[in-house]
């Protein structure tokens, strides 16, 4: 499974999301004007990337048989 690029990918979008998570948790708790000015377009970022990574692993476990 560890050579399958498709398995690859899902793990790509998966890292993508918790980047971004974790960008903006960080921003979040240390407040200021750039949290102020940046943080519904970061969760935004997320939430459509996350959108990505699940529609990714959805393709996956329906490709490989799901079994």
């Amino acid at each position: 499974m560890a050579n399958d690029p498709l398995f690859i990918l899902v793990i790509v979008a998966c890292l993508i999301v918790l980047g971004i998570l974790m960008f903006g948790v960080g921003t979040f708790g240390k407040g200021g004007e750039y949290n102020r000015k940046h943080a519904n377009k970061l969760m935004r970022w997320r939430i459509i990337a996350q959108f990505i990574a699940v529609c990714l692993i959805l393709l996956f476990v329906w490709l490989r048989g799901g079994s």
